[in-house]
C-alpha cells in the first residue's frame, strides 16, 4: 500500500496531478478540494489510496488527512466506487458532506452526479455514527485563481468530461453557471457549480 507520495509537481489538472518521485511520474487522481489546496507548489506531498482492479492500478491523492478519511468511509459503502467517492468530494466540501450525513440531508448528497436516492440514503445510514465519532471537518473555503472566462471555460469543460459528463451536457452546465455569475469566478467554483447544475 502506498501511503503517500512526495516529490516534484510535474503536472496539475483539476482532476489529476503527475508527481515526479525520483524520476518516476505517478499519475494521481484528485478532487477539487485537493486541487484548490495545491496551488502551484513545486514540491508536493499527497496522502494516497491505491485502488487495484484486474485491468488498472489507480492512485487517488488527498492533501489533507480528513479528506482521505472521508473518501475511505464513502468507498466502504456498497454502490460507491472510488470515482464516485471523488465526485462527491469534488461536488461538496468535507464540511458539507459531514453536515449532510449528520443532518440526514438526502437531497444534498443526491445532487451529486451518479448518486441516486438509495445510494444517498445508504451513505447517511451507514456513515452517521462513524462521522459523529470522529469529529467534524475544518471549514475551508477553496480559493482558486481567477482567470479569464475563455480559458477557465475550457479547463472546466475538460474537467467535467474527465469526470464522465457528455460534452454537450458539460457545455450547457458551464454556460448556465457563467450566465448567472457576475464578474470573475475561480475554476474550482465553476466546476463545483456546474456539477450541481442539472
Amino acid at each position: 500500500m502506498i501511503a503517500y507520495l512526495q516529490g516534484k509537481l510535474a503536472f496539475k489538472d483539476p482532476t489529476y496531478v503527475i508527481i515526479d518521485v525520483g524520476g518516476v511520474g505517478y499519475e494521481v487522481k484528485i478532487s477539487l478540494q485537493t486541487y484548490s489546496k495545491i496551488k502551484d507548489e513545486e514540491s508536493i506531498r499527497l496522502l494516497t489510496y491505491l485502488h487495484i482492479k484486474e485491468d488498472a492500478h489507480t492512485l487517488y491523492g488527498f492533501k489533507e488527512e480528513n479528506e482521505k478519511r472521508l473518501f475511505l468511509l464513502l468507498i466502504s459503502i456498497n454502490g460507491v466506487g472510488p470515482n464516485t467517492g471523488l465526485m462527491i468530494l469534488s461536488s461538496l466540501s468535507a464540511t458539507e458532506i459531514e453536515e449532510a450525513i449528520l443532518g440526514g440531508d438526502v437531497n444534498t448528497i443526491k445532487q451529486v452526479k451518479g448518486i441516486g436516492l438509495k445510494t444517498a440514503q445508504r451513505v447517511i445510514l451507514e456513515l452517521k455514527d462513524k462521522i459523529g465519532k470522529s469529529g467534524s471537518a475544518e471549514s475551508t473555503t477553496p480559493l482558486g485563481f481567477l482567470k479569464s472566462s475563455n480559458k477557465i471555460r475550457e479547463e472546466a469543460l475538460k474537467a467535467l468530461i474527465t469526470l464522465g459528463f457528455p460534452k454537450s451536457a458539460a457545455e450547457k452546465n458551464i454556460d448556465s453557471v457563467l450566465k448567472k455569475t457576475k464578474g470573475e469566478i475561480s475554476l474550482e467554483d465553476l466546476i463545483k457549480a456546474s456539477l450541481k447544475t442539472s
